[in-house]
């Protein structure tokens, strides 16, 4: 058997050498993709995680932003219907007020027609002809009145209410209780529930004891 000459034992051991050291250098380029692979996950970790803190900030922050609208949205609303009930009733007070005007400009003509019925007495036809006529105008307006809410009030025998009636009169009476309506001298009227105008009346009054004069003493003895 031939044994190996110098130069192929040589040939072998640089070529072990070469063998080892590319292996080495193989080895030592692994691990440093491995380590930048690993630097590189981490960095993305890492950006990631930075990015999900900024969106979750922003979140936040629109959550906080929204309820402040929210809460201003929720007070406009209200501001603006406390003033839209405001505005309504005081457009309705205001009408109201223009048509207890309006009518307490009516109500003498009405007070008029009335006392020209209570005196008039027609005894001819014309004079009848006439009487229809202006009953008819009379009538008419009474219901355009009550179209409008408005009725008279009706007092007699009822008793004295100072926030219905205005006492213009008293007649000492023992017929009737102290304070009862004994005639409505000008007709009070109702507009819905409210007073338009107070009815003027004669209220009874006690009827005072007359002393006995002297003659009706002396009658007795002259007798």
């Amino acid at each position: 058997m031939m044994s190996d000459s110098p130069a192929q034992i040589n040939s072998n051991e640089s070529g072990s050498e070469v063998t080892e050291q590319v292996a080495a250098t193989s080895n030592v380029s692994g691990d440093t993709a491995t380590l930048n692979q690993e630097d590189g996950f981490a960095a993305t970790n890492k950006a990631e995680t930075d990015t999900a803190a900024g969106l979750t900030q922003q979140i936040e922050s629109l959550k906080v932003q929204l309820e402040e609208r929210s809460t201003q949205y929720m007070r406009i609303a209200a501001d603006f219907e406390n003033y839209r009930k405001r505005t309504s009733k005081e457009k309705e007070e205001l009408d109201a007020q223009v048509k207890r005007n309006t009518i307490m400009e009516l109500l003498p003509v009405v007070d008029n027609f009335e006392r020209a019925r209570s005196h008039l007495k027609p005894q001819t036809d014309g004079e009848m002809t006439i009487h229809k006529s202006y009953q008819g105008v009379y009538k008419q307006l009474v219901d355009c009145l009550k179209r409008l809410g408005v009725s008279p009030m009706r007092p007699e025998g009822e008793q004295f209410d100072p926030n219905l009636h205005e006492a213009v009169m008293r007649e000492p009476t023992d017929e009737h209780p102290e304070g009862t309506v004994l005639e409505e001298l000008v007709r009070g009227y109702y507009i819905g529930d409210r007073v338009l105008r107070h009815a003027m009346v004669k209220v009874a009054a006690p009827k005072e004891d007359t002393l006995p004069t002297p003659e009706d003493q002396s009658s007795p003895a002259n007798s």
